[in-house]
């Protein structure tokens, strides 16, 4: 099985709608999700252009096909010109995401710089190219950082809680007033936890933790959390590409399946080939000790819910996701295991 959707399901969704998708630009097209987006879409025949950010990044990615176009750093005067000749599409994934030692004195400013005016000058830059459509990868922490009963859903009121978010929110914001004063199509689309081959940040480090063996200690967490895998999510994108409805929306989208962190750990070990090592742990000494170590937000993550109900872009665009969360994971743990 591979880490991203087949070239059958490109067929089916460009043959069953109105729109046509043929030469695409690619934002963040070195990254974790870039990167799958971009062999997926060259395997199904797409002519690729990948933004990258200086020429050594252009090196790296001569052996996946398509063009690379080297832009610089993405802010208000980024030159798109040369990315955008010939693009009817746009895949806008490239941000500043959150760094572990932020060494901005603004970081509000800093984010805004990049995910607001940066967006708003490609966005700008596409409408005058001629570029239809744009999608717009933005995050789940516009809705939140967490639920408590019911799942996140499109409707919620945004309430996002850092400067990242923030950021993303105020960029699907200005989105929509570009698509008001010019009629570039935008599409928003709002992921928790994306994972797959090439994932790295706290998941690598849970199957490094599930492989070493490490005793871990969430037994007792019951909470609820949404993830998504990087084939069900490249399959997103490219229905939103190219579906006629999906136009000025915003979608919530996961693998359709919530767990709690143990029952992820234990889904993880089994795909791993290891065993669960589990145990008990109040979950105020958990948080007393995140605190301690500065590691509060990491430790939250692990004990609150944050679920994510996708069935407005089942209904309104017929996407389910072609892979489950078994068989992304089952995806994953083959990359790691043969080198990561």
């Amino acid at each position: 099985m591979g880490g991203s959707p087949g070239n059958e399901h490109f067929r089916f969704y460009q043959a069953g709608f109105a729109r046509v998708m043929t030469n695409v630009l690619v934002t963040g097209s070195s990254g974790f999700i870039g990167k799958g987006l971009c062999a997926s879409l060259s395997l199904a025949g797409y002519g690729v252009i990948r933004a990258v950010r200086q020429l050594r990044d252009m090196e790296a990615q001569r052996g996946d096909g398509g063009q690379c176009v080297a832009v610089g750093n993405i802010g208000p005067d980024t030159d798109w010109s040369q990315a955008l000749a010939g693009a009817d599409t746009v895949f806008h994934l490239a941000a500043r995401v959150h760094v572990m030692k932020e060494r901005a004195s603004d970081p509000l400013a800093a984010f805004r710089a990049v995910n607001v005016a940066g967006t708003e000058n490609l966005a700008r830059s596409a409408a005058k190219y001629g570029v239809k459509r744009l999608v717009y990868l933005s995050s789940i922490k516009v809705n939140g950082e967490s639920t408590t009963r019911d799942a996140f859903t499109e409707s919620d009121a945004p309430h996002p809680q850092d400067a990242y978010a923030i950021s993303k929110w105020e960029a699907e914001q200005k989105l929509h007033e570009i698509t008001a004063e010019t009629g570039l199509e935008i599409v928003v689309i709002r992921p928790p936890l994306v994972y797959g081959a090439g994932v790295g940040g706290n998941f690598i480090r849970l199957l490094q933790g599930i492989d070493r063996g490490i005793p871990l200690p969430f037994a007792s967490v019951r909470n609820r959390r949404s993830l998504v895998f990087l084939g069900n999510l490249i399959d997103a994108l490219v229905v939103c590409a190219t579906h006629p409805a999906a136009a000025g929306k915003t979608y919530l989208i996961s693998d359709g399946e919530n767990v709690s962190t143990p029952e992820l750990i234990e889904r993880v070990a089994v795909a791993l080939g290891r065993p669960a090592r589990l145990f008990p742990v109040h979950a105020g000494l958990m948080r007393l000790a995140g605190a301690v170590f500065g590691k509060s937000a990491a430790v939250e993550r692990l004990l609150s819910s944050l679920a994510v109900d996708n069935a407005a872009i089942r209904r309104e665009l017929g996407w389910v996701p072609p892979y489950s969360m078994a068989q992304g994971l089952a995806e994953t743990a083959n990359w790691y295991k043969a080198g990561s």
